[in-house]
């Protein structure tokens, strides 16, 4: 008798594949980072509304028995201005590495992503606007869904694998990147309320030493640490957002030392697992529980979380797929190689996955009215979750990538 088992085995190997692909995922870098956001996310959100929530409140907004810095004197103005500050580091060494050598750096690589992202922040924010215009005091959050959350937005990609082609994680990437960039823009010339003169000289100052050390290529990281951590103390007490001082401190790093050894690279490599697994992870934590008991439809419905889950979920994908559709219909960008509209409308709802940046736009928003904070998270994470589920659904069920595009 013939031993068909090989054949059999053999035969079963693609069935095999397939059931241990969303497996494998959960183990890619990007995949543990959305991931960990989406655990901490759910547990701030159980938290909030179990009997514990008093706790959680309290753990973060009580005041501090000893704070080594006067205006923060709970856990959560320590996370929001201080831990918050590493992120923002982190942020301006991506944004400064793509602009000098990554795709940022390229005028032609750069035209679609950047004309996707101005539009993805644009017509989430005029969506805000028109649906809050007779509610006095909630135009103050129209900033709130413009903002895309890289690690989440990737980490849902990478659950994806190889479904998900390079060039469009790429294109997913270099628009979130845009939007941060938009974002500092955004908090440093609108969410700024009292600017203190003495210590915004004193700041300006700082930055200036910061750059002499950069044109003089000092090859050592602790001087720009320490002028870092000066920088975010003037920033702190000069009416501007202290994150500011982040994204300043590190346009100021070099690229290379003398010697021609990655300064900014190392400084980047070494800060970003702890940005990952530690930074905004806590910040979700601290912010993303909503009380939901006791909200109906009608809470949801609210005029501030419906304008924020709109923008979120239709102004992204209508102003990046629009942006993408004027540009190729224009004949000055394409659609990326080897992507179909389809793969590209999933990525559009994926970057409507607001959170991190989201959140931190609105605790400034909001910063003296806890109860719009509040309806705002809701907004943020309803947001968030319908964006992923469109995002996942579409590029799950897509057909693999398509023939490039012709010229």
């Amino acid at each position: 008798m013939t031993d068909d088992r090989p054949l059999f085995a053999a035969a079963l190997e693609p069935v095999k594949a397939a059931a241990m692909a969303p497996v494998k995922a959960l183990f890619v870098s990007d995949a543990r980072e959305g991931l960990l956001l989406i655990f901490v996310a759910v547990a701030a959100i159980v938290l909030a509304n179990s009997p514990f929530a008093h706790g959680y409140h309290a753990l973060f907004h009580s005041v501090l028995p000893f704070t080594p810095v006067v205006k923060l004197d709970t856990l959560h103005l320590w996370i929001n201005d201080g831990l918050m500050a590493v992120f923002f580091f982190v942020v301006g060494l991506e944004v400064k590495r793509e602009l000098v050598e990554g795709d940022l750096a390229d005028p032609q690589a750069r035209r679609l992503p950047v004309l996707a992202a101005a539009a993805g922040m644009a017509l989430p924010a005029i969506i805000f606007v028109a649906l809050v215009r007779d509610d006095p005091g909630l135009d103050r959050g129209w900033a709130i869904p413009a903002a895309t959350d890289i690690a989440f937005a990737m980490g849902i990609v990478g659950l994806l694998g190889d479904r998900v082609p390079q060039r469009l994680r790429l294109f997913l990437l270099t628009v979130a990147i845009v939007d941060d960039i938009g974002a500092v823009a955004i908090i440093a010339l609108f969410y700024t309320v009292k600017v203190k003169a003495i210590w915004m000289i004193a700041s300006v100052l700082v930055a200036a030493a910061l750059a002499v050390l950069n044109m003089r290529k000092v090859d050592r990281l602790w001087p720009y640490v320490v002028g870092a951590v000066v920088l975010w103390l003037c920033v702190l007490n000069s009416g501007i957002h202290a994150t500011i001082a982040g994204v300043v401190a590190a346009l100021t790093i070099p690229m290379r030392t003398a010697d021609d050894k990655p300064l900014l690279a190392r400084a980047e490599h070494g800060l970003a697992p702890w940005n990952a697994y530690l930074v905004v992870p806590l910040f979700g934590f601290a912010n993303a529980g909503v009380d939901l008991r006791g909200i109906g439809l009608d809470g949801f419905l609210a005029p501030l979380p419906l304008a924020i889950a709109a923008g979120l979920v239709l102004g992204k994908q209508a102003g990046i797929m629009g942006a993408v559709a004027g540009a190729r219909w224009l004949g000055i960008a394409k659609l990326p190689d080897g992507t179909s509209w389809l793969q590209l409308w999933g990525i559009a709802a994926l970057c409507g996955i607001g959170f991190t940046m989201s959140l931190f736009i609105g605790t400034m928003a909001f910063a003296d009215t806890p109860d719009l904070f509040e309806q705002a998270k809701l907004g943020v994470l309803t947001g968030t979750l319908v964006s992923v589920l469109i995002g996942y659904f579409l590029l799950r069920v897509v057909p693999g990538p398509a023939e490039p595009e012709s010229e």
